[in-house]
């Protein structure tokens, strides 16, 4: 194959026969080609110099490989992270594995009209929040947007205590209980020497934003019962009319509100079903009232529409019934002052009918009934104002003055602890914007200058379709590799490859950079360990058990369960989970120790006891030298994507799924030490990590100098670098 021929940076119209500008487009500014339906695709935005490419083979068919030379391929992973090793090496960013719980989302910011919007789409004159200081408080303000423009800079990611991820430059500043602080710096003299956070600092913000409801029929139909019902007027009378005789029928709907966002949208959703309501002035303004608008309709037709529209459904409605019923009672009944979210009304089937919503979608709150004659009950939201955010971007109310957080003191309970900084060994695209408080409010953190798009989207890829289609490719990290182990400072430590993304995806089929990095490795006696759900490992297998005669090297496949048809919904890219175990007995048998990381464990859809039977029986079949459970995890971004999937293929499940998680990220302690329980009891009758002759044959080396490999006899070869990377007690990891 011609490789340089596809490149999409230096082709040209006049460069290529007409066949070959189907499936490509000319771009206007450039001159380059670009995919059809990525006109906007900004190819140098990953590193000057990047090569990008596409082919029309089928393992490959609608994929885009980016090429740049990485500045280092060998990153530490912080103190505090969950993870049992400290370095690592990430030769792809993007995975071909298509898996459902592999996504994230992107960075937000917060509009002054109470929404969200992707940082590099904001402009210079749009209104968001930022911070003011009155008194003792840092409070929440409205600032103009006064410039914007993007930067490249050396790209590092902060995680937060609530799963939450965000990229910054390492001149990025956040706020935090202490103080202005850096992503990156030193104690020492010099350049760096400036305030830097550590995983001992907690930045201040809201928490994380919400995803916004999708603007569907049942979304619409909620909206409407919830705002007619809550604030409508719907009548039908019958009175004898002077010379029309027989016709006595009046009907009658009118909505009036002093908030015409509320109207607009009410308007709006009825005309898109063929109602068309007239507008007028209800009530005009006085010293203590503001005006009034309203629309309406007589048609006898239209009314008995919109009273079918607003009818309760009879069977348990979708969450976007339920997001759009919320969005309209909360428009037509509700408040939100000082902090504080109420939705009152006097009808007992409005007000069960809110509560149970918010219990659907995991809101916490208090009635608070009124005792008066009318039965009037407030419902009282809890959590404070991260919980009223996510109330308000979960179902999007159309009023936004009940949406401002303005003069709102910066306190919240949300999970913001550092819980790791890490360098992402690339020069990435930063977005910057002035504002006239010179800060703003970004994925529920104050901060400002330099910021990138989360995870995949800090390449101005989008973290969903873009993850699975298109990867950056280090193809220097072989050299990389070599050039560390070299370097003076290094101390021969263990580094983890596959915990974050395959290195053993299909890409790695072409570019083949796994041979390079693992011969660098051996031939500095560098102790290692690979996690795959490829079978491409097997490629290697000579090179692995060379390796593993003068070090440490431990390998593990990744196959949660064995059932074929969860594999092809949740997993649809990757090896079938008997290939997988195929390769791990492969590996054994030529000597290696090879284990299973059987994740992710999926609640209610592998862990039965015969499934978990079932799935250890083959593992221990493979040979496989430990196993451990892995529980489904659940990030920021990642849930939303796989609790989509899940309404769409398991739609019975997803309430149980919001029982069990909450709204945090992993499954609850009790839950993973019963999962972990069993298997370790099914991993002993199959006889998994009992002595095997002949397996895991090579010397361990600790710490020192590449190339001076441990006096370590045989046996202690049997404690692996897998069995490091795997946690004591139960826990959950991600296995990009």
């Amino acid at each position: 194959m011609r490789w340089d021929n596809l490149r999409l940076d230096n082709l040209r119209l006049d460069d290529l026969p007409l066949d070959d500008l189907r499936p490509a487009v000319a771009d206007a500014e450039h001159g380059a080609l670009a995919p059809v339906g990525h006109r906007d695709a900004a190819l140098p935005l990953i590193e000057r110099g990047a090569v990008a490419r596409t082919f029309d083979t089928p393992g490959f068919r609608g994929m885009t490989f980016y090429e740049v030379q990485a500045k280092s391929i060998v990153n530490r992973v912080p103190e505090a992270s969950r993870m049992p090793f400290r370095w690592t090496i990430n030769p792809y960013r993007g995975c071909q594995h298509a898996c459902t719980y592999c996504l994230l989302g992107e960075t937000s910011i917060l509009m002054a009209d109470g929404r969200t919007k992707p940082l590099a789409e904001v402009r210079i004159g749009d209104e968001i929040y930022g911070t003011v200081r009155h008194r003792f408080y840092r409070r929440y303000a409205i600032t103009t947007v006064l410039a914007h423009w993007s930067t490249v800079k050396p790209g590092y990611r902060v995680i937060l205590e609530d799963g939450t991820q965000l990229i910054g430059s390492g001149d990025h500043r956040f706020l935090t209980e202490r103080g202005w602080k850096h992503v990156t710096g030193t104690e020492h003299s010099g350049p760096l020497q400036r305030p830097y956070l550590t995983v001992n600092n907690k930045l201040m913000g809201t928490g994380g934003f919400a995803e916004p409801p999708k603007d569907t029929a049942a979304y619409q139909r909620g909206y409407l019962c919830g705002m007619i019902r809550g604030d409508g007027s719907i009548g039908h009378y019958a009175y004898e009319r002077q010379g029309r005789p027989g016709d006595n029928g009046v009907h009658r709907f009118r909505l009036a509100l002093a908030d015409p966002e509320g109207l607009v949208r009410t308007a709006d959703y009825l005309n898109r079903v063929g109602i068309s309501c007239g507008e007028f002035t209800f009530s005009k303004e006085s010293v203590t009232r503001r005006q009034m608008t309203a629309i309406r309709t007589s048609r006898r037709d239209e009314v008995r529409t919109i009273e079918q529209l607003i009818g309760w459904p009879e069977n348990n409605p979708t969450p976007e019934w339920r997001k759009g019923f919320l969005a309209g009672i909360f428009d037509a009944e509700g408040s939100h002052s000082r902090g504080i979210l109420r939705i009152s009304n006097t009808n007992p089937e409005i007000i069960n009918w809110t509560v149970s919503s918010l219990r659907s979608l995991g809101f916490d709150f208090v009635l608070e009934p009124r005792n008066l004659p009318n039965g009037l009950t407030c419902i009282r939201l809890r959590g404070g104002l991260r919980e009223v955010l996510r109330f308000l971007h979960t179902v999007d109310p159309a009023i936004t003055r009940k949406r401002s957080i303005e003069g709102t003191a910066i306190k919240s309970d949300a999970r913001l602890g550092v819980a790791a900084i890490e360098p992402l060994g690339l020069d990435l695209p930063m977005y910057d914007i002035t504002t006239g408080t010179g800060d703003f409010l970004a994925n529920g953190v104050v901060s400002h200058n330099c910021f990138a798009r989360n995870t995949h989207t800090y390449l101005d890829l989008d973290a969903g379709t873009d993850f699975d289609t298109k990867v950056v490719v280090k193809v220097n990290a072989p050299e990389l590799v070599r050039k560390k182990m070299a370097s003076r400072g290094w101390q021969g430590e263990h580094i983890a490859m596959g915990t974050n993304v395959d290195c053993y995806q299909r890409a790695e089929g072409r570019y083949q950079l796994m041979p390079g990095i693992i011969g660098a490795l051996k031939d500095a006696a560098n102790p290692f360990s690979i996690l795959t759900k490829g079978t491409l490992i097997l490629r290697d297998i000579e090179l692995l058990a060379e390796a593993a005669e003068i070090t440490e090297v431990g390998l593990n496949v990744s196959a949660g369960f064995i059932d074929k048809d969860l594999w092809r919904s949740i997993e649809p890219g990757t090896p079938a989970p008997g290939r997988r175990l195929e390769a791990c007995a492969a590996l054994n048998e030529r000597g290696l120790s090879c284990g299973v990381l059987m994740g992710p464990v999926v609640p209610f859809l592998s862990d039965s006891p015969a499934q978990l039977e079932a799935a250890v029986s083959q593992i221990a079949a493979a040979g496989a030298r430990h196993v451990t459970p892995i529980v489904l995890h659940l990030r920021p971004g990642t849930r939303d994507w796989f609790l989509g999937w899940l309404r769409a293929q398991h739609p019975g499940l997803v309430d149980r799924y919001l029982e069990l998680y909450g709204r945090g990220a992993y499954a609850p302690k009790a839950y993973q030490a019963r999962i972990a329980g069993q298997v370790r009891e099914l991993a002993g009758k199959h006889g998994i990590g009992r002595p095997r002759p002949g397996f895991g044959h090579g010397t361990l080396r600790q710490g020192g100098r590449p190339g001076q490999p441990s006096p370590r006899a045989q046996e202690a070869s049997e404690i692996s670098a897998a069995q490091r990377l795997i946690p004591a007690q139960p826990e959950q990891l991600t296995l990009l």
